[in-house]
């Protein structure tokens, strides 16, 4: 059995392997080591710059170590099987989306700002606690967010593409958001992107929050009209915390840079210390079901 690896820090983390594994580093910055490759893991945030040299190799799986998968299937070469990174960033997301909250409301940005030119002023700043938040998204982020967010003492409504009930949270359907975003201070996204989720937060959208709304987003930028956010933004109407935004990367001079109300990370949702070991766990999970001639985890798009 032959696994591609982007990096040596990756094959380190994964340990030692059972004698019929090959393990090779493969960037994917060249032509493909062998012919045949069991399994190919893409490096992490240039995957989809690389999908390309798979083109005439035989595989078995290809691991990403990304959760989003959104355009791949139009870049992957045919007769592909290929699994997401369901189980490795959620943790580190749900973090961040909590994190960024905390600091919009708190105006930890702004603070941060006077610790640089050596300011001491105080301000009475926006709490998360008894904040009511409209949560999008039901997927393994959106739960991890709700289980960080049950000691903050928020008002928690849930929504997703259907109404349900799911592990104890009563989830409201899409179709519900009118009646549902006047009430909401706060509203954190964690949907995918893709057709369904394109965006979804438009000018009714954000028109229909009450005034001084907090946007926070950590699932794609194509979920925001970035148009309809921006003037929004410009009339002090809602404010927003983004991890991802559309165009991206943001480019400079780009109005979101210099909006008042505006705290932006460079989608580093995942980016942090708990990717690495869930990451190699996952791959040595998928290691032992295709030793075992088992079914691959997360198969999300099949060539």
């Amino acid at each position: 059995m032959v696994v591609t690896v982007p990096t040596d820090r990756l094959a380190a983390d994964l340990g030692e392997l059972p004698e019929d594994v090959e393990l090779l580093v493969w960037p994917m910055d060249g032509p493909a080591p062998r012919g045949a490759l069991d399994m190919v893991v893409p490096p992490y945030m240039s995957m989809k710059t690389v999908l390309s040299r798979l083109e005439g190799v035989e595989t078995g799986l290809i691991q990403s170590q990304s959760i989003g998968y959104e355009g791949v299937e139009d870049l992957l070469p045919s007769g592909h099987v290929f699994a997401n990174a369901a189980s490795v960033h959620e943790t580190s997301t749900a973090e961040l989306a909590v994190g960024l909250a905390i600091a919009a409301q708190r105006r930890i940005d702004r603070f941060a700002v006077d610790t640089a030119g050596g300011r001491w002023e105080s301000v009475f700043t926006e709490s998360l606690a008894d904040r009511r938040v409209l949560l999008l998204g039901w997927g393994g982020v959106g739960k991890a967010v709700a289980a960080r967010l049950a000691g903050f003492e928020v008002d928690l409504t849930v929504v997703a593409s259907r109404a349900r009930v799911e592990d104890g949270m009563p989830v409201h359907g899409v179709d519900e958001l009118p009646a549902l975003l006047g009430d909401a201070e706060i509203v954190i996204l964690t949907l995918p992107g893709g057709d369904s989720t394109h965006r979804l937060v438009d000018d009714a959208f954000l028109s229909a929050l009450p005034d001084d709304a907090l946007i926070v987003n950590v699932g794609r930028g194509s979920l925001i009209d970035t148009d309809a956010l921006v003037a929004h933004l410009e009339r002090g109407r809602v404010r927003a915390a983004l991890d991802v935004t559309d165009p991206e990367p943001l480019p400079e001079g780009h109005p979101l840079w210099s909006l008042a109300g505006v705290l932006i990370t460079p989608h580093v949702g995942g980016a942090s210390s708990a990717m690495t070991p869930r990451i190699a766990r996952l791959v040595r999970k998928q290691i032992d079901r295709l030793r075992a001639a088992e079914e691959p985890l997360n198969v999300v798009l099949r060539g």
